[in-house]
């Protein structure tokens, strides 16, 4: 077809392996081998030399064959857009290195083939043998018994003895098949060797029709050009049935890519005000992002992991309460250090009163030691901010250097405020130090101390309402009873209750939470589980016969959420005391009264410190860094140098960029293809049934030679850096209908059409 003669020629098996044919139409003629890469071939003799010397090299110089491909591309002026496969024929006495099964083996590859449903089959057959022999209609009939898939080809028209001829058979009424038969005259080894181009013999094949007696009626449904025609026919009429699938697949994946596309585009542009406009944009979406990631949002909510606003409120609300309540209650330390605060302001004399600068300076100690947990919040609180920078900015990743600018800048600001909110902090504290004010209406003065002595101890009662439930494993009683076992644990104000699971139907225990306090546990070098333990402070058994419970949760977060909410039932952490001391009875009481005097004052610091700090770093920091976000941040990056250096694109996104776009293009341009296939083609109805009995009847017992050839017809592009994907095993004369736009293709291009010529064959075995 590209008026080149560049296929081997020659006696016996010529064609021992695949050749796979890419034909693309271009301005330009050569040839490139996929195994000479780079290397480009004008002269088409040494095309054929290199046809020959790469089967040689693969299958040996005895006609061994191989399955093995030669990609062969074609580029010219004079072709279709199209891939072809020409493929050995079956053979049926083995010569040379060929195998004893060989006919076996080619067989087995072509039922490979001919079996799927989307190819047409060219069942060939020279017009001077028997065409109730023809091991091509055989095969056909095999894999198409109703004939839906199956065109006779008869060929050698030019070759039968005179007073013959096959009319009956190219009319269709000796043994007729569904699709019918259709006559070819192609070159003879004499025209071959007198260089008879391919124009020539198809204006010889015409004559001939057009001349002869028994076929010039017909002439016009006969020939290479008519067969051509006729397998476009049944290409356009595959495309037809499978365009309203494929136009709804199309017009999905460019809806899926047009606001992305889109945002390419914009982000393309060379104008130096599309790109200002760009940066703008992208920071306001990051703004956009951290206010939802704080404040919340009902939209996209993540259901996976919490946002840092949810972080930040459990770090106000659980972990800085904990932290506080860690250092509220360490009993007998207190009680010793108010001794020697009365023992050391009464001096070497004997009071008989209470001293109230005991009761101030213990204030004064138990104040200071809450900077630590005040600044560990604030800490706390900074990083989550960070973290949630760090997130927002991801969303910032296709442009390396914005992204590292604005977390840079954002960080930074970040930095600062928290300076500034642990300076508020410390001031607070100073201000709480620098005035006791024991006019407080919550404060219980030295007479109600005194008369609640006894009554410092006992925690207020909540109810029995429930505080926390979910999964723990309670490890020590598992391991006796040979493994581990999670249960489902609902904490209230009064208990600590377990069951079977979460439906709470079958309750194994429930423990009350009378003076029970709560033990770290070091987490095993071996376990993923983060470990505490509850144990009674008066050592009797809280479960049983064990003296403590260790319950363990799979996260740090779920075991600072369990502490946190046993310490709001009153269960509080374990404290390391000192050695116990004697005093006398008077003491004892001054003691006691300080001590009910420092509690009720303590909760009083307690409740606003709870209460301010929250105030204090959402004021301070988030409100001020979210205020920075959308007022100050993009000043900020205009000032740091050159902005339009800051939307370079990263290589990885610089690549989907252009893939996304080319895409996005092929894909309105097979839209339109599409469109104009579906108004300029028609499609043609499958001709009725025939009487095809003839092919089940004994007669096919004699096997003839047969050839194969194949029209794989595709559309390819012309551009494509590797050749197409085609079976590389033999398959005989077979004409594949692919689901074309399920590869890369030239929209221009678009053209189905083949003529099949055989120039691979001695002169005996001509089609």
């Amino acid at each position: 077809s590209c008026n080149r003669d560049f296929l081997p020629r020659g006696s016996g098996i010529v064609t021992r392996r695949p050749l796979v044919l890419q034909l693309i139409s271009s301005t330009s003629e050569h040839a490139e081998f996929l195994h000479c890469k780079g290397k480009k071939f004008t002269d088409f003799d040494a095309v054929r030399r290199e046809i020959e010397a790469e089967t040689d090299r693969v299958t040996g110089t005895n006609k061994g064959i191989s399955s093995i491909p030669i990609n062969l591309r074609i580029c010219s002026p004079n072709v279709l857009n199209l891939s072809l496969i020409d493929l050995p024929g079956i053979t049926k006495v083995p010569v040379g290195d060929q195998p004893p099964d060989i006919e076996y083996q080619i067989r087995d590859m072509i039922m490979q083939f001919i079996c799927r449903e989307n190819c047409l089959i060219l069942a060939v057959t020279p017009a001077n043998m028997d065409l109730a022999n023809s091991d091509a209609l055989k095969l056909a009939k095999d894999v198409d018994p109703q004939g839906h898939r199956t065109i006779g080809v008869i060929t050698k028209l030019d070759l039968m003895d005179k007073g013959t001829n096959v009319r009956d058979v190219l009319e269709n009424r000796l043994l007729p098949l569904r699709r019918g038969y259709v006559g070819v005259v192609n070159r003879s080894q004499k025209d071959i060797e007198g260089k008879k181009d391919i124009s020539a013999a198809l204006a010889a094949e015409r004559r001939f029709f057009k001349s002869h007696p028994a076929y010039r009626h017909m002439a016009d449904c006969m020939g290479t050009l008519y067969l051509q025609r006729l397998l476009n026919q049944q290409l356009t009429n595959h495309i037809r049935d499978t365009l309203p699938a494929l136009r709804s697949r199309l017009q999905g994946q460019l809806l899926s890519l047009d606001k992305e596309a889109e945002e390419y585009k914009c982000l393309n542009s060379d104008d130096p005000s599309r790109k200002t406009k760009a940066l703008m944009q992208l920071i306001q979406h990051f703004g956009l992002d951290f206010e939802k990631r704080i404040e919340g949002s009902g939209d996209q909510v993540d259901t996976v992991e919490l946002s840092g606003g949810a972080k930040i409120n459990r770090i106000f609300h659980e972990r800085f309460p904990f932290e506080l309540v860690k250092m509220e209650f360490d009993e007998k330390e207190l009680r010793r250090e108010i001794s020697y605060a009365i023992k050391n302001i009464h001096g070497i004399r004997t009071g008989l009163f209470t001293p109230d600068m005991a009761f101030e300076a213990i204030v004064k100690k138990q104040i200071v030691k809450l900077k630590v947990p005040c600044l560990k919040c604030v800490d706390m609180v900074i990083q989550e901010l960070i973290n949630t920078v760090q997130q927002c900015t991801n969303k910032l990743e296709s442009f390396p250097k914005l992204r590292e600018e604005t977390e840079r800048i954002v960080t930074t600001h970040i930095r600062e405020r928290e300076s500034q909110a642990k300076d508020q902090v410390l001031l607070s504290l100073e201000i709480q130090l620098s005035y006791i004010n024991t006019n407080h209406e919550d404060f219980i003065g030295f007479a109600n101390a005194q008369q609640k002595t006894n009554q410092t101890s006992k925690k207020p009662s909540a109810g029995n309402q429930v505080i926390l439930k979910g999964w723990l494993t309670i490890n020590n009683i598992s391991l006796i009873k040979g493994g581990a076992k999670e249960y489902w644990f609902m904490l209230t104000a009064e208990s600590l209750s377990w069951f079977k699971d979460d439906e709470e139907k079958e309750k194994k225990y429930m423990l009350p939470l009378d003076n029970l306090k709560v033990r770290d546990i070091e987490k095993g070098f071996m376990s993923s589980k983060h470990v505490f333990a509850i144990f009674n402070t008066e050592q009797r058994n809280v479960y049983k016969d064990y003296r403590h419970l260790e319950l363990a949760c799979d996260t740090q977060d779920e075991m600072d959420s369990w502490k946190a909410s046993l310490l709001r039932a009153g269960v509080y952490p374990e404290k390391t005391t000192a050695e116990s001391f004697s005093m006398d009875p008077q003491l004892e009481r001054q003691v006691e009264t300080i001590r009910n005097l420092v509690d009720s004052y303590m909760s009083i610091i307690y409740k606003s410190i709870r209460d301010l700090m929250p105030k204090t770093i959402v004021h301070l920091v988030i409100n001020n860094v979210r205020e920075f976000i959308h007022s100050g941040l993009l000043a900020q990056l205009y000032s740091s140098g050159d902005q339009y250096s800051l939307m370079d694109e990263s290589p990885e996104q610089a690549l989907r960029r252009e893939e996304v776009l080319r895409i996005h293009t092929a894909l309105k341009e097979a839209l339109n293809i599409i469109t104009d296939i579906s108004t300029s083609t028609i499609s043609t109805p499958l001709p009725p049934p025939v009487d095809n009995s003839w092919l089940h009847s004994g007669s096919l017992h004699r096997s003839s030679p047969t050839h194969f050839f194949t029209f794989p017809l595709t559309i390819t592009h012309p551009n494509s850096p590797t050749f197409p994907l085609f079976p590389s095993t033999p398959i005989p004369l077979v004409f594949f209908l692919l689901h074309f736009l399920q590869n890369s293709f030239e929209p221009r291009a678009v053209v189905f059409s083949a003529t099949p010529t055989r120039t691979g064959l001695a002169d005996s075995d001509r089609i």
